[in-house]
């Protein structure tokens, strides 16, 4: 049968710009407008993120996750400080060290948690573990919402983090590339995760969300944006002609396209996870909660489904698979995955040879 459409499940980065980025882009491309952020649009859209949350905060936009991370924790922490994070952390494992590298040499500790999440016990056990003048001094907690397994932190979970930290006289940074998959899965007020809970520092996510490029940077404790407009300069992060960046912004906010695009991603992901959590041979590995299902298959099922045309990433561990779903995709190619797996796992259909381990 011909493949009609891509299938793929690598990457909510590889989906294509959703249609209400999209027209509020081509909406800013009409005429000229005032560059480096002094036009309308980008006022707009630091005013529609304030009203999402709820709350005066200052917001910054700039092209990429890696930035938008890197350079909000140089703003938190001095070269000599350190960043508490999950082993699996995106700041650790997939940012080339770019933390370090913009805070000066700030060093990143790590710590285990269950279900790819910072524990409140693991952030005490390292801030008290060293505290003499030869260990760089803890000063940032960073944690990821949606985490890098796909789990979400509860509004409890986070005020008691938020407490925790803030009592051991450290920031709370989140990196909120998926906020929306884990807003959508929480169905709460925004601000019941993020300022309300002790979060000092957001890193909102656009991209996997459905803009073309572009993360919004948003400091809910105002006096640690204090010249970060310079940082952003010298990063190379201040786009001149700032309102496509920021337009899109406003086409995602005002009306709830960001919320509606996401959880239509996590209810793919909802329907794949119990697709597959009853095919032989198949185990889920997490709790699916925002967008994406982690799956260990055999070897043979994983290369019969590249095969057949699917994208997938299987770095996680041996045999295990991330099938990531974006703002696009249908149920239709969930449930030809499922039947594909299905096929695979009652088959001795085996294309090992032509088809080895995918990685990242």
């Amino acid at each position: 049968m011909k493949q009609t459409r891509p299938r793929n499940l690598a990457s909510d980065n590889n989906a294509p710009i959703c249609p209400e980025a999209w027209e509020a882009m081509e909406e800013a491309n009409r005429d000229h407008a005032s560059a480096y952020g002094t036009d309308e649009w980008t006022k707009g859209a630091c005013e529609a993120v304030r009203r999402i949350f709820e709350t005066d905060c200052e917001v910054f936009f700039t092209f990429n996750g890696t930035a938008a991370n890197s350079l909000a924790l140089a703003s938190l922490c001095r070269s000599y400080h350190s960043v508490i994070c999950h082993s699996l952390a995106h700041v650790e494992t997939d940012e080339c060290g770019a933390p370090e590298f913009y805070s000066g040499g700030s060093k990143i500790l790590l710590v285990e948690g269950k279900d790819g999440k910072v524990s409140p016990d693991s952030v005490e056990e390292v801030v008290h573990r060293r505290t003499d003048l030869h260990f760089p001094k803890p000063k940032v907690v960073s944690i990821t919402q949606s985490t890098e397994v796909g789990t979400v932190y509860t509004p409890a979970e986070l005020r008691q983090l938020g407490a925790i930290t803030h009592g051991l006289g450290l920031y709370l940074h989140m990196d909120g590339a998926r906020f929306a998959n884990s807003l959508a899965f929480l169905n709460c007020p925004p601000k019941d995760i993020t300022w309300r809970a002790g979060v000092d520092v957001l890193c909102l996510g656009g991209t996997k969300n459905g803009l073309a490029i572009g993360e919004a940077v948003v400091f809910f404790n105002k006096d640690l944006a204090k010249e970060f407009e310079y940082r952003c300069k010298q990063a190379g992060q201040l786009c001149s002609k700032m309102r496509y960046l920021s337009a899109p912004w406003l086409g995602m906010l005002r009306d709830g396209a960001w919320l509606r695009r996401a959880g239509h991603a996590n209810d793919c992901a909802a329907r794949l996870e119990d697709g597959l959590k009853d095919i032989p041979g198949v185990k889920v590995l997490y709790p699916r909660q925002a967008n994406a299902v982690f799956a260990k298959m055999k070897p043979r099922v994983i290369a019969g489904l590249y095969a057949r045309g699917w994208s997938f990433y299987d770095f996680i561990a041996a045999g295990g698979c991330r099938l990531m779903c974006s703002w696009d995709t249908t149920f239709e190619d969930v449930d030809q995955f499922i039947n594909d797996t299905t096929e695979l796992t009652s088959s001795k259909e085996d294309h090992t040879k032509d088809h080895p381990v995918q990685k990242h």
